[in-house]
């Protein structure tokens, strides 16, 4: 299997990041024990990429590094230990690099090292490289098999709309980790982003009602529109945030008793009000999901009222494992309903970080095409 790899392929490299991106021609990896090299089909373009590799956030990662976050493709060459996955399959490699002798050891794929020595020593010497690549090399335990004739064939997802899991897995980690149940009622917050969008989809789909909160009026109503036309009997209604956190509270309250709320603050809303407006909104024994980057939730009344307050970064294996199930099923909308995908050449990478960041919110997303 391995003498059927390119001895060299097509990759989007970053030597710093004065210099930017580049593509450039790299040593194809080979497979070994614990590992597949998968030829990508479609590789995820984050609405925050262009922040992450233009060094606004400040991310810490080893230089050189191909970029990339999650991708899907097609094996192409396995170690001797893999038992299941097959040369030529499709498959969805998720980003979330752990440690398999230490749970607190993981790290984002060509985002950022983490936070032990642990995840510093994976990333730098054994799992550096992203999937903004031809090949690449991923942990067995991280390449899902997808059911393609089910997904392409029977449910008509193009191989480039799938990626758009990769958004949706994330709210589905939070959801999932506060057991969200069909019925309840759940905030999503702010919802007009990448992940409060994607968010929203997946709380529908999982029968939950949503109070989608946001600043944006006109994208609130067009999330609004996207959710019913996929899902017609959808229990969906918007608030608009204005910053006066009882006010806001209230206006969430006239929808009835709230069981859960989902956090996706961005740094730049990171000491607004919208959280705390939500937890006021909560029945008691509410739960709350974080998953933005709110530097001030509201302890006193988290505390007093008993709600679960939840920090999670990403999801499981399991979730993993789940949501792939509820798409095979067919729960998800298809076609523009699900999502609309522009994709890019790895040569044309700065208009495609360009486009993630403004090409964002419910049923859009962006890739790249190696």
């Amino acid at each position: 299997m391995a003498a059927d790899l390119p001895a060299e392929h097509r990759a989007l490299v970053l030597e710093t990041i004065e210099d930017g991106f580049h593509v450039m021609k790299v040593p194809t990896p080979q497979p070994g024990l614990g590992n597949a090299i998968v030829r990508i089909e479609t590789a995820g373009v984050l609405s925050y990429h262009r922040e992450i590799y233009g060094g606004e956030r400040g991310y810490n990662f080893p230089k050189p590094i191909v970029g990339g976050l999650s991708a899907i493709g097609r094996v192409a060459a396995l170690g001797p230990d893999a038992t299941a996955l097959t040369p030529g399959q499709l498959v969805y490699v998720d980003c979330v690099i752990r440690a398999r002798d230490d749970p607190d050891a993981l790290f984002l794929t060509a985002i950022h090292e983490g936070l032990t020595e642990g995840s510093r020593k994976l990333i730098r010497d054994v799992w550096r490289d992203g999937y903004f690549a031809e090949y690449a090399k991923a942990p067995l335990e991280n390449c899902f098999a997808l059911d393609e004739p089910r997904l392409c064939d029977t449910l008509g997802y193009t191989i480039h709309d799938l990626m758009y899991i990769c958004y949706l897995l994330v709210p589905f980690g939070g959801l999932r980790d506060i057991r969200l149940e069909p019925g309840e009622t759940v905030i999503i917050c702010p919802a007009t982003g990448g992940y409060g969008g994607a968010g929203v989809q997946v709380a529908i789909t999982m029968g939950a009602r949503v109070i989608a909160m946001g600043r944006n009026e006109k994208e609130l109503a067009r999330l609004k529109e996207h959710v019913l036309r996929g899902s017609p009997d959808a229990s969906i209604e918007t608030v608009k945030m204005t910053g006066d956190e009882m006010a806001d509270a209230s206006a969430l309250k006239a929808f009835g008793p709230v069981d859960a709320v989902l956090d996706f603050s961005p740094p730049q809303a990171s000491k607004s009000s919208h959280l705390r407006s939500a937890v006021w909104a909560l029945r008691r024994g509410g739960r709350v999901s974080m998953m933005g980057w709110n530097e001030n939730p509201m302890v006193p009344a988290v505390m007093g009222r008993n709600i679960s307050l939840k920090g999670k970064l990403m999801y499981e294996r399991e979730d993993i494992v789940q949501f792939l199930k509820m798409l095979e099923r067919g729960l998800f909308p298809r076609g523009k309903n699900f999502v609309d995908t522009k994709v890019f050449q790895l040569e044309d990478w700065k208009e495609a970080l360009d486009a993630g960041a403004e090409y964002m919110g419910i049923g859009k997303y962006v890739t790249f095409a190696p």
